[in-house]
């Protein structure tokens, strides 16, 4: 009896010891374990509360929800008004042409970036950081200088004796649409420098040896290796510019609704936190979809490429 005695606190003693040096070590599901209770904390219980705000009919007063019974009215009368589609439509449409601009734009610098020499490759990476160390607030503001009525567009076309009277380009679809790529261009050029980079040693050695050209290179080897730099890069971008609040708001003149402004007025202003939980739900669902699509194309194009080559 006695040896059970001292053996069950020395088995104990062991187990303890074996758990600490799991964490230590980093073996296991311990070192995930911050990280998931953090995602627990930031995203998970935010998203149950969404839910529960969003297929209940709740009251409030003063700013605190007084009364919360289930319901599926928001969601039916969601999927079934007109103005729902139409604001979804539009943003969906706002983002995909977000999206390919900044392709067409983006990926000539990042082949730029793979061709070129020391100094072009570093004041490509400058132009290409520093706008991201300015907030997206000012450079959207920036946009409202320079596309305004008396702004530097409209001045030097005026100045230039090319226009009589002031175009009228803020307010419009064309005025987000510009802010929309020149503040998202940076995330879709920095993964296609990344994914080009790798690749880059000797390639067009080989290539011109083989008789092709530069032409050739780019759209037979550059092109399809850089497949996942246009995946990373469109699901970003496409990301960003479909959730966007602040470039509609603020280049649209209030009078642009796409699904994140639509949001914003539901809560705020309208205190319909059902109809904006439900409205937030549907944007999460569509960008996840959107997302999942490009993924698979991007996984296609990738192992129908390895196929070819091999």
């Amino acid at each position: 009896m006695t040896e059970a005695a001292f053996s069950q606190p020395a088995s104990k003693a062991s187990l303890s010891e074996q758990v600490l040096d799991k964490l230590l070590s980093g073996r296991g599901i311990w070192p995930a374990v911050p990280a998931i209770i953090v995602l627990s904390v930031v995203a998970v219980i935010p998203f149950v509360i969404l839910l529960s705000l969003g297929f209940s009919d709740i009251v409030v007063s003063r700013g605190a929800i007084v009364s919360q019974t289930f319901s599926l009215s928001h969601l039916t009368n969601a999927l079934t008004d007109p103005l729902y589609w139409t604001t979804f439509q539009r943003s969906l449409t706002l983002a995909i042409n977000t999206t390919v601009l900044c392709l067409l734009f983006g990926y000539p610098v990042a082949y730029l970036f793979l061709i070129g020499g020391k100094w072009t490759r570093r004041l490509i990476l400058i132009l290409t950081i520093a706008p991201l160390l300015t907030s997206g607030i000012v450079r959207t503001y920036a946009w409202l200088v320079i596309l305004g009525g008396r702004g530097v567009v409209n001045s030097t076309l005026m100045s230039l004796g090319l226009i009589d009277q002031p175009l009228r380009i803020m307010n419009t679809h064309w005025a987000v649409l510009i802010g929309m790529v020149q503040i998202h261009l940076p995330v879709m050029i920095l993964p296609l420098i990344a994914v080009m980079s790798r690749h880059e040693g000797g390639l067009f050695e080989a290539s011109a040896n083989l008789g092709a050209s530069r032409l050739g290179t780019l759209r037979t080897v550059i092109l399809p290796l850089s497949a996942p730099g246009i995946g990373t890069g469109a699901a970003l971008v496409f990301t960003l510019s479909y959730t966007t609040f602040v470039v509609p708001q603020l280049l649209g003149g209030g009078n642009y609704l796409n699904a994140a402004t639509m949001i914003y007025e539901q809560v705020v202003f309208s205190l319909e936190w059902s109809k904006g939980s439900v409205s937030s739900l549907i944007l999460m669902v569509t960008c996840l979809i959107v997302l999942v699509v490009i993924a698979m194309i991007t996984n296609l194009f990738t192992r129908w490429t390895k196929g070819r080559d091999a």
